[in-house]
Parts: C-alpha cells; structure tokens; sequence
C-alpha cells in the first residue's frame, strides 16, 4: 500500500481542474499545467480532492501510484504557489547577471557563458552572487538549475563554482609540504 499514493490531493480556492480519461489539466492563478497518467492508475476529483487509485494489484500498478499522485500535486501546487530554487556562486571573479532574456555568466573561463532563459521560467540575480530561478513547473525549474550549476560545478579544494542554496560541499585538504 502506498503511503504517498493513498493521500487525498486538496486543491486550493481559485485552482480549477479537469479530468478526462487519463489526463489532468489544472489552472490557476500562476498558469495553466497539464499531465498525461499512466493507463495503471484511476484518477476522480471530486469535493475539491483529487485521488489516484490503482486499477489492479500489479507491481508496476502499485510503483506507478505514488509517482503519478506526486505528478499530479506538483501540478496544482505550481499553479498555486510556483517553485524556487536558489543557487550561490562562490570563487573571486565569478558573478552573473540577467541581460534580457539570457543569463550571463562570468565562471572563470576565457569567455563568458550566455544561458538564454526558457519560456516559462524566471530568474532573477539579486546580488553578483545569487541565482533565484522561479516557474511553475517543478520539473523545468529543477533542469533549468541543474544545467546552470553543471556550467562550474563546486569542486572540493576550495569550494568554487555553483552550487545550490544550503547544499554541503566535502571539502579535500590540499597537497602537504
């Protein structure tokens, strides 16, 4: 039995949702988010909850109830609330800034790194030093902050590059004389 998978979804005042079949559209005041579930699982959104049950006692039916319910509280908590990740940049000379629609990045290298910014997705540089990437899908903010953080990724030495907010970094001692 599923722990995650048996827990009702509550949707929030101002959340409108739409099963058909299979498929789950969700708006709200943030946008507008759609999913697709797997055939193994049931879906009913009624009294302002949303449950997923699975439709026969398979393995792969169980393994995929959770996950899909995940999905679908992903969804109307994007259309409700939005997601954030943080990321810091540690090193002398490394900074970004938001040009537009791109992300300049300053990491170390010889040149700078341009990261153009997805539809969908906000970042916004409040210091030298900080990332905040925002949107309201979870998944898309998530690979937009690990492609960023693979640019100069934090190495053990002295812990510079990117990394995410409150992330530990092993730290290595240095060669000895």
């Amino acid at each position: 039995m599923s722990r995650i998978g048996k827990l009702p979804i509550d949707v929030p005042s101002g959340v409108s949702v739409s099963v058909d079949g299979s498929a789950v559209s969700v708006k709200g005041p943030k946008g507008e988010l759609a999913a697709t579930l797997v055939d193994d699982v049931n879906i009913a959104f009624e009294n302002n909850q949303i449950s997923i049950t699975p439709k026969e006692k398979t393995q792969r039916a169980r393994s995929m109830w959770g996950m899909q319910r995940t999905l679908v509280f992903n969804l109307v908590e994007g259309v409700s609330k939005g997601f954030e990740r943080k990321l810091e940049i540690t090193g002398v000379g490394y900074r970004a800034q938001v040009k537009g629609p791109v992300l300049n990045l300053q990491l170390g290298y010889s040149h700078d790194i341009d990261f153009p910014i997805p539809d969908g997705i906000d970042i916004k540089t409040p210091d030298q030093t900080t990332i905040l990437i925002s949107g309201i899908d979870k998944q898309q903010v998530g690979q937009v902050a690990a492609v960023i953080r693979a640019y100069r990724k934090p190495e053990p030495y002295k812990g510079k590059g990117v990394r995410y907010a409150g992330e530990y970094i092993f730290r290595k001692e240095g060669k000895k004389k």
